[in-house]
């Protein structure tokens, strides 16, 4: 979770400029972005996997979390010349790509590891087969969370696999109106390059 703790870090840091003495509406907006990016931090720490919450963090797939960002950018550059702003947010970029393609420490894939192969236990002790896709598909159409879930974690199955209709398990569970379980399934679905 040390990139959390970065991250948090950071909003603390972007917040700095807020004068103390004499606060207008720009210092409380900047405040509200600030308090959004904590928030959204706070929300991956708190997802089941925080792992693939915070790629999705830095791959800019958190609306909440971007329009922040954009509207600190903005307040921090504005009275700065194009040319220095254009290669600030290129350093930002850079940063943001240079986080997606070196995860974090093995102490994190160590704990990932382990929650794979638990939930592959668990999933054995179900009677469930952790790489078997017809039976995490089936698990979805029963609205099965807890299994779906295990599927996920255990890390052998692909959670893009379809049905022999050609639907796939988030297809299913938007079928199903089963929005807790689509939501999961997006989430955990891999990164598009």
């Amino acid at each position: 979770m040390k990139s959390i703790r970065v991250l948090l870090a950071l909003s603390l840091f972007a917040a700095a400029p807020v004068r103390a003495a004499n606060y207008d509406n720009e210092d409380w907006a900047a405040f509200g972005h600030v308090l959004t990016l904590i928030q959204q931090v706070v929300r991956v720490g708190n997802h089941p996997y925080p792992d693939q919450a915070m790629a999705e963090l830095f791959a800019g797939r958190n609306p909440e979390a971007n329009q922040a960002v954009a509207s600190l950018f903005a307040g921090a550059t504005a009275e700065m010349p194009a040319e220095y702003r254009d290669k600030f947010a290129a350093i930002g970029r850079d940063i943001a790509s240079y986080a997606l393609k070196h995860p974090l420490p093995s102490a994190v894939d160590a704990i990932s590891t382990d929650r794979s192969l638990q939930a592959r236990k668990d999933l054995n002790a179900m009677g469930l087969r952790y790489y078997d896709e017809s039976q995490f598909l089936e698990a979805v159409k029963r609205n099965d969370q807890l299994a779906a879930e295990l599927f996920i974690a255990a890390r052998g199955v692909n959670l893009e696999a379809r049905t022999w209709s050609g639907r796939s398990a988030l297809d299913i569970a938007r079928d199903n109106k089963n929005t807790q379980l689509a939501e999961l399934l997006s989430r955990s679905l891999p990164a598009k390059r």
